[in-house]
């Protein structure tokens, strides 16, 4: 990696009215490496992208480009110049080839003035091969994956020449297959030359990619670190101002104490599908937890639990009491509220207002003779967005236009409207920024504070050892074992939750075996995300 800055930022200031957004903002980006963007949402990150893609304007402060001041006055210009920004909503049109879209806007043309179709389908199929993309540039971009359409994207800035490829969230929508398929592609840009600037909340990819980071905060320039100083400690303090242990702040409650408080939720040998026979209780004002590998069964148990999916076997007992749960709205009507690990798929409706979001689980209780009272429903809408701090200007803005923290924190005030005895989150946090992950820990801590029974499924292990009083492990879709107390570590999990642990598992204060979720756990410091 050369030493001459192929792009420098200094600087750079822009405001919206009133609004500061980006402060004497620095970066410097060199040939052959991939340079990681990190802050949370708010920091400045996408605005400074858009000044050098073209998209804003910058009030104040210089670009270079190889050492001399460039001005990037629109989109054409900053991709003349070699720039390209790759956005986490991918700009593919679904009707036509993948060559029309890689040329679109710069059709190639033969010398009579016609579009030249088997000139770029020769120039994007030689791309696609670099890619080593499974597809031509015959096909029609609409049957093509979310991947696979990312790839189209990249092509289009290949074949402009880009020498700066700015990529926001590209693994956002992939699986874990096809995001180390897009890790191969972008080291291999990088080694061929480019410059990649990596705009990522997840600290897997950062420790995966980057040579080196730039921290921002509120607007402005915090740091930066070279790759052998990238550290999660360190960059979630030079992100928020504050250390990451800060961030699990729970007073874990003593196994004595949690046995003297009542038991909520009793499940007996719940089964169905991949899940065998399952018990465990979660007592009020206790965060249970649950582990293991993907594909344990943690999630399936959950969805059991919730009258989501078809049990074969079973009983539930709510406050002593047993409960009929087959359907979702039985759960609902017991008090079980379940908040999904993908929020977006089987939580939220993107397209509808967040006020509508929040309050569909009580718009029945705001109506008369079937017509619903507009006007309580958006009291209410109002003071659940208060109540969970939802950044947005008004209750009618559709919610797929917010944050990923935004758009979980209004699933949750959903589901808090039905006053629920026992609460299930499903990976809670999974692509949020560390403040709505902090916001969402303390409003963890508040309900077990209020009585509530919470039950959380998570794939980061420093998530579930942070939080939680107790974690359950499951395995191959039984629970293997249960840890409360100083037993709670990583070690202990991970051997509960692989075959080297045999189904032994404890059973304290009258609980059964552990359980619940479905996602990955990782034991190495790459598994936080931010």
């Amino acid at each position: 990696m050369t030493s001459t800055p192929i792009l420098q930022m200094t600087g750079i200031s822009k405001s919206f009215g009133a609004t500061r957004a980006l402060s004497d903002m620095h970066l410097t980006i060199r040939p052959g490496e991939i340079h990681a963007l990190m802050g949370e949402n708010g920091a400045g990150k996408s605005t400074l992208m858009k000044v050098l893609s073209g998209v804003h304007a910058p009030d104040g402060g210089q670009i270079l480009l190889d050492g001399h001041p460039v001005s990037l006055r629109d989109p054409g210009a900053s991709r003349a110049a070699g720039i390209n920004l790759i956005y986490q909503e991918l700009a593919v049109a679904p009707n036509i080839s993948v060559a029309a879209n890689v040329f679109m806007g710069s059709e190639l043309r033969t010398r009579w003035g016609l579009i030249d179709h088997a000139a770029m389908r020769r120039r994007t199929d030689a791309v696609l091969r670099q890619l080593g993309a499974a597809f031509r540039a015959s096909d029609r971009a609409g049957r093509l994956s979310i991947a696979e359409q990312q790839q189209v994207e990249i092509a289009r800035a290949l074949v402009h020449r880009s020498r700066i490829v700015i990529m926001d969230e590209p693994t956002a929508a992939l699986s874990e297959r096809e995001t180390e398929h897009l890790f191969g592609v972008v080291k291999r840009l990088r080694d061929e030359g480019l410059a990649i600037i990596y705009i990522s909340h997840r600290m897997a990819e950062v420790y995966a990619l980057a040579d080196r980071v730039t921290v921002l905060r509120d607007g402005s320039f915090v740091g930066e670190l070279a790759r052998e100083e990238i550290d999660s400690e360190r960059i979630v303090q030079m992100m928020v101002g504050r250390s990451l242990g800060e961030f699990y702040q729970h007073t874990r409650m003593a196994p004595e104490r949690a046995a003297a408080l009542p038991v909520v939720l009793q499940v007996q040998d719940l089964a169905g599908g991949k899940v065998k026979p399952s018990s465990f209780a979660v007592r009020a004002g206790e965060v249970l937890g649950f582990a293991g590998l993907v594909g344990a069964g943690r999630t399936e148990l959950a969805r059991l639990l919730f009258g989501a999916d078809p049990r074969s076997g079973g009983h539930v007992l709510l406050e002593g009491q047993a409960v009929q749960i087959d359907e979702p709205r039985a759960a609902m009507r017991a008090g079980i509220a379940y908040v999904p690990e993908d929020r977006k798929g089987q939580g939220l409706f993107l397209q509808m207002a967040v006020g509508a979001n929040a309050t569909m689980n009580v718009a029945g209780r705001h109506s008369r003779m079937g017509l619903v009272r507009s006007a309580a429903l958006d009291d209410v809408a109002r003071g659940a967005i208060q109540r969970l701090n939802v950044k947005v200007a008004h209750p009618q803005v559709a919610v797929g236009k917010l944050s990923g923290g935004n758009q979980q924190k209004v699933l949750l005030a959903r589901w808090l409207e039905i006053a629920p005895k026992v609460l299930i989150l499903d990976e809670p946090t999974r692509g949020v920024d560390i403040y709505a992950k902090s916001e969402i820990y303390q409003l963890v801590h508040k309900l077990a504070e209020q009585g509530v029974a919470v039950v959380v499924i998570s794939s980061e292990l420093p998530e579930v050892i942070g939080i939680c009083d107790r974690v359950l492990v499951m395995r191959e879709g039984a629970i293997t074992g249960e840890l409360a107390g100083a037993a709670i570590t990583q070690e202990a999990i991970m051997h509960l939750a692989t075959d080297t642990a045999g189904m032994h598992g404890t059973h304290a204060g009258g609980a059964a075996p552990p359980a619940v979720g479905t996602a990955a756990v990782h034991s190495s410091p790459s598994s936080h995300s931010f």
